[in-house]
């Protein structure tokens, strides 16, 4: 099997079983576009020249070694890291100078590699926090009574994500994968448009992976996400489109079937037929 550190990607991506081709014209369906996205830590390109497009109501996997670019790719898209050169579109708009908040204002959303939660508050207290954090009326001191609309958003995400049975159990008492669970019923507070789920399979039981492809399988097909995702199996049942990611830089594009069967991506991050 050839080395990771031996193999070159092709100077343009292009996509599997299609010969390389102009990026298509920006469309008003497209929620996400990346043109030439560039991020570098002084002589570093941890992101290099990275283009590409998801469709409104797409799920895409980006995949790819560790050190391929990935997560900094996600820290370019939501504003964490800003690229050092390119343009990100979101739904048609120009945000590559937006900050952080402003992006999740306009419905970008992600979830990380370490979680990030409330841990000494209850489950139902986190989504109500995460609902809030993205209403018209979250500096509001006053109390919602029970009937109020922020009230209902969380109750609808807690039976969205399955824990409508620990709602009141504190975060610190959730199993791993419980608390993946949460991280992504916080995350689609606020009716977003497009999640960036960043290897949410991690420290996951086969129990609590399965669980996990029934909550991605049932994301409402108008909702956009990507995912960065180690375990294959997960990733490739669950998207539409496969980005694979080397050095940087995009290596290619294709549909899940075609990415497992091509031959240099077996070589490099499968290891052989799969």
């Amino acid at each position: 099997m050839a080395s990771i550190s031996t193999l070159r990607p092709p100077a343009r991506a292009h996509t599997v079983g299609a010969p390389a081709g102009p990026a298509r014209p920006l469309a008003s369906s497209d929620a996400l576009v990346l043109e030439g996205v560039t991020r570098s830590f002084g002589a570093l390109r941890a992101v290099d020249d990275v283009s590409l497009v998801v469709a409104a109501g797409e799920k895409r996997a980006i995949l790819g070694a560790n050190g391929a670019g990935k997560t900094t790719l996600f820290n370019a898209i939501t504003g964490d890291f800003p690229p050092t050169a390119g343009t990100i579109r979101f739904f048609g708009e120009d945000v590559t100078e937006l900050s952080p908040f402003e992006r999740i204002r306009k419905g970008l959303r992600r979830t990380y590699q370490s979680s990030l939660l409330f841990r000494d508050l209850s489950v139902r207290d986190n989504l109500f926090l995460a609902v809030r954090g993205v209403s018209n009326n979250r500096y509001s001191f006053l109390r919602p009574s029970a009937r109020h609309a922020s009230r209902a958003a969380t109750q609808d995400l807690l039976e969205r994500v399955r824990l409508a049975h620990i709602a009141d159990e504190p975060v610190s008492s959730l199993a791993h994968g419980q608390q993946r669970q949460l991280e992504i019923g916080m995350a689609l507070a606020g009716a977003p448009r497009l999640i960036l789920f960043d290897e949410p399979a991690a420290g996951l039981s086969p129990a609590e992976r399965r669980e996990l492809v029934l909550l991605l399988t049932s994301m409402p097909a108008h909702m956009s996400f990507v995912l960065i995702e180690h375990d294959l199996d997960i990733a490739l049942r669950v998207v539409e489109k496969v980005t694979v990611m080397h050095n940087g830089r995009v290596l290619k594009h294709g549909t899940p079937s075609e990415i497992e069967n091509d031959a240099q991506v077996q070589a490099i991050y499968m290891g052989g037929k799969h």
